[in-house]
């Protein structure tokens, strides 16, 4: 392709040629601003659900409320699986918020709401009894798990972490789906 001024194109398609100007300008995405915004949306919902189950803020009951819950819905040893899932939750939270260990932070958001959908699905998606909310929860922690945390992020100033790689978010989410499995295994 060839633009009026320069010639052959010699820049990637990832830059805008703007008229009078003898340099291109790195194409705006809102990518990055994106994936801000989903993480701190699902990170601070996260962190609620885990907070209430661990300290009982924000409204909740704290552990001895949950671990009876856990005990209704049959898992044994509910008060150790109360602090897991207020941890999975409270530190995915934080993770998530923060762009820190983004493939295991949204892996163990993935985990716990797959727990959550098994204890109050009814067999319909919507409605009650329905695990819409769940789902979107556990597809936007694998989602950023796999794509990432971004630019706007603490993985991306440390050097280890900066180059997201989709094996590792692939890896993270097998992980997620495993420790799931074994804890619904557990609970029968």
């Amino acid at each position: 392709m060839t633009t009026p001024r320069t010639g052959p194109r010699t820049t990637p398609r990832t830059t805008l040629w703007h008229p009078g100007t003898a340099r291109a300008r790195p194409a705006r995405s809102g990518r990055d601003l994106g994936l801000l915004l989903l993480r701190a949306t699902v990170g601070v919902i996260m962190f609620g659900h885990g907070t209430q189950k661990l300290f009982g803020w924000f409204g909740g009951g704290g552990l001895d409320e949950v671990a009876a819950s856990f005990n209704r819905a049959g898992y044994p040893a509910s008060r150790a699986f109360a602090v897991v899932a207020g941890l999975s939750e409270a530190l995915g939270g934080a993770g998530l918020v923060l762009g820190l260990l983004t493939p295991l932070a949204g892996a163990a958001i993935l985990g716990t709401m797959i727990n959550a959908m098994a204890v109050v699905w009814s067999g319909s998606l919507y409605g009650s009894g329905g695990i819409e909310y769940e789902v979107v929860l556990a597809m936007a922690g694998a989602s950023l798990a796999l794509t990432g945390p971004g630019r706007h992020s603490v993985d991306h100033h440390l050097p280890v972490l900066r180059e997201h790689r989709l094996d590792v978010g692939a890896a993270a989410i097998a992980v997620g789906l495993l420790l799931a499995a074994v804890v619904l295994l557990i609970r029968g």
